[in-house]
């Protein structure tokens, strides 16, 4: 422990004086604003920022915003074929992944962020069945933007800010025909991890059009011992597993006017060859996992996705977009004999296994009308209209019971923003009014919980959620922002109905179900030359009602309405000392507080479940060759130990988590016979059991997973 102290002092005194990694702040810059933007550095790529519906300029927007790139999603991805270890990665706020199909344990900044896939919604915010990681092939994903703090532009779950995955669209003109594939092993006989897939790219005056189709084989891994990792055979593991994804986008563009359809297929499924291995916590021995058939149907995720989006850039002096779109999603849980699914008019206690299925259906639009120089020079208009329509329910597949009742939501919420730019400053405001209803049918609870009858009703919320911000460039190269936000969501809706145990309840009287409002204040100051960048922020996150899950000593899940709070600080840093070398670096620290009850002192820490620990990321890359590219990354996870001898009722909240550090490596490099990538995971082969697994499955001898060690990958692609 103490060898390892000097390391991580060097780390964040590095990361803390470095300046902003370049994916933290690169941001769009629109024609009109070219002009005035000179001072910005020429590498800046163009994107589209959720962050206010339309094209900004970083100097433009009050707040923290992230935009990964496409060469650096086809680095990491080369990597680890993980989206959520690539957000772990470049985002500073974002909690170490769990390298499974579950996603419990990945939050922003302590928070759950809104997942959109070209602004569609992936969350399931009603039930959340911590399976949203997994909707779409990463070879489709063009660039992810991520909004950092809570946000009302995207609608109801974003509390914890906005991730949206941007899929590719076609740039040259002509047909192209694009092949690539991707191997992965640890030189064990049945861990081979392989995909490969076919890109159509066509683009005319007539149309353009994106065709992506892929098959993908999942091995079993092994850790930095050579030992088997352990295999979620209930949540969900992308170890021993098989997937496909179909997408394909087209569109047409008309004078000022434009219409484009997109649709995905996407499915991802467990192969049932191994079953989960206990290992020995007082040993320190981590879970593993032995050849066998698991009980019941193997874990899945089938996600199917559809938008229709029509855009007009030159409508009354100002642009229109309108998106409808669809999202259906299904995630089948493994099969388990826990207490909360027998029933004794079943099967006799003990022996009754059963699985659970979470099943939510979306439909809505979104309209938003951006008008610039509204009445006067420099004030710009952005309103809109967003509607959804949800219902989720979860019944337990192998009885066909109903577990969670369906759940009916309906959300309509008109916006405005006006943005006002005054020589170097820039002020914007906004309002949401959320008018939300939540519509629930009278059920039966399970035998577990008393068969209790709660009868149906509905619970509505109305709510305006406001945001304010200013920019101040007051010098070159240089800007500051300060921004208040707030985000809406709702607890778990179907984690409270479900778990009703006490007589005569009824939907409208149960007080959990009281939406989330977080507001979010930071301060922030940007520096941008030519040899680098550099950013740090400081965030303050409150909710008077938040929402907090503690497992009680049955090991089931209960939602908690209790305060929260979760301060911390990001800094980020690029540095390009000479042609084709860039240093970089991020770091993050986070510091969640909660209450046991209302009223009581906010004195506990928030647990893995909510918030990640300390990070420190530092790297480089590094062109050696014209067409050749070199990566090198550290990432440092710091101790934890939080709660010490605190308890809840029978939630033990005591935590430890012992940090480490894992490097990884990536070359690239252009030939006559296509792109080639070789890249290794965990270069130093390092022992470790995840954060997640430390920290709040610490005393399960089934759930204490170990992280991959060293592999191996191999990539190559074509283009014809």
């Amino acid at each position: 422990m103490s060898s390892l102290k000097p390391v991580r002092l060097a780390v964040a005194t590095a990361c803390a004086l470095m300046a902003a990694h370049g994916a933290y702040a690169q941001q769009t810059q629109t024609a009109g604003e070219q002009a005035n933007a000179q001072e910005l550095d020429a590498d800046m790529a163009s994107v589209i920022v959720t962050a206010t519906r339309t094209a900004k300029a970083v100097d433009r927007i009050p707040g923290a915003v992230s935009v990964i790139t496409q060469q650096e999603l086809s680095t990491q991805y080369l990597i680890a074929d993980d989206p959520s270890q690539a957000l772990s990665t470049y985002i500073p706020g974002y909690a170490p992944s769990r390298q499974k199909m579950t996603s419990t344990g990945e939050s922003l900044r302590g928070r759950q962020p809104l997942i959109l896939l070209d602004g569609i919604p992936q969350s399931n915010p009603l039930r959340a069945g911590m399976r949203e990681g997994y909707f779409a092939d990463s070879a489709i994903i063009e660039r992810i933007e991520v909004i950092n703090g809570a946000s009302a532009m995207q609608g109801l779950g974003a509390t914890g800010g906005i991730i949206n995955y941007i899929t590719k669209t076609p740039r040259a003109n002509g047909t192209s025909y694009t092949v690539n594939t991707r191997f992965a092993t640890q030189f064990r006989s049945d861990n081979l991890d392989w995909k490969t897939g076919l890109t159509v790219s066509h683009k005319s005056e007539a149309f353009d059009l994106l065709a992506y189709g892929s098959v993908q084989r999942r091995g079993m891994g092994y850790d930095g011992n050579g030992r088997r990792l352990g295999i979620d055979n209930v949540q969900g593991d992308t170890l021993d597993s098989h997937g496909n994804d179909l997408f394909v986008k087209i569109g047409k563009t008309f004078g000022a006017q434009r219409l484009q359809l997109s649709v995905n297929r996407f499915d991802l499924s467990g192969d049932g060859d191994y079953r989960n291995e206990p290992g020995n916590v007082a040993l320190g021995i981590p879970t593993s996992s032995t050849p066998g058939t698991p009980v019941g149907m193997t874990p899945r995720n089938r996600v199917r996705s559809g938008s229709l989006d029509y855009r007009h850039n030159d409508l009354w002096g100002g642009a229109l977009t309108v998106q409808l779109f669809s999202h259906d999603f299904e995630s089948l849980y493994g099969a388990t004999n826990t207490s909360t699914f027998q029933d004794r008019n079943i099967a006799p206690l003990g022996t009754l296994y059963d699985q659970s299925e979470v099943v939510a259906d979306k439909f809505g639009s979104r309209i938003t009308y951006v008008r610039p120089d509204l009445f006067v020079e420099g004030l710009e208009l952005t309103t809109g209209l967003d509607w959804l329509r949800d219902h989720t329910q979860q019944r337990l597949a192998g009885t066909n019971r109903i577990w969670v009742p369906e759940l009916k939501f309906r959300s309509l919420a008109p916006f405005a923003q006006l943005e006002y730019e005054i020589g170097p400053v820039t002020v914007r405001g906004g309002l949401r009014y959320e008018d939300a209803k939540l519509e629930v049918d009278t059920y039966t609870t399970l035998a577990a919980y008393g068969s209790r009858r709660v009868q149906g009703g509905q619970a509505e919320f109305s709510k305006s959620v406001k945001n304010l911000g200013a920019v101040w460039r007051f010098a070159p190269q240089w800007s500051a922002f300060a921004a208040v936000s707030e985000g809406f969501g709702l607890p778990d809706a179907g984690l409270v109905l479900r778990g009703v145990s006490v007589p005569n309840q009824s939907v409208a009287s149960l007080i959990s179900l009281q939406p989330i409002v977080t507001r979010n204040k930071e301060v922030g100051i940007n520096w941008r030359g030519a040899q680098g960048q550099f950013g740090i922020s400081r965030y303050d996150s409150r909710s008077k009602l938040g929402s907090v899950i503690r497992i009680n000593a049955a090991g089931i899940g209960l939602v908690e309405r209790v305060p929260t709070t979760v301060k911390g600080w990001e800094a980020n840093a690029e540095w390009r000392p000479v042609k084709g070398l860039s240093l970089f670096g991020t770091y993050a620290t986070t510091d969640g507080k909660t209450a046991a009850t209302q009223g009581a002192p906010l004195d506990l820490d928030l647990g893995a479940r909510s918030q990640g620990p300390d990070k420190a990321v530092l790297g480089a890359n590094w062109s050696f060759l014209p067409k050749a590219q070199m990566r090198l990354q550290a990432i440092h996870l710091r101790d934890r130990d939080i709660n010490i001898g605190r308890r809840v009722g029978t939630s033990n909240l005591e935590e430890h988590f012992k940090g480490y550090t894992l490097v990884d490596a990536a070359t690239t490099w252009e030939t006559p016979y296509g792109r080639v990538g070789v890249s290794v995971e965990n270069l130093f082969d390092k022992q470790y059991v995840g954060y997640y697994s430390q920290s709040a499955s610490a005393t399960d001898s089934t759930a204490t997973y170990a992280g991959r060690g060293r592999t191996l990958a191999v990539s190559w692609s074509k283009s014809f």
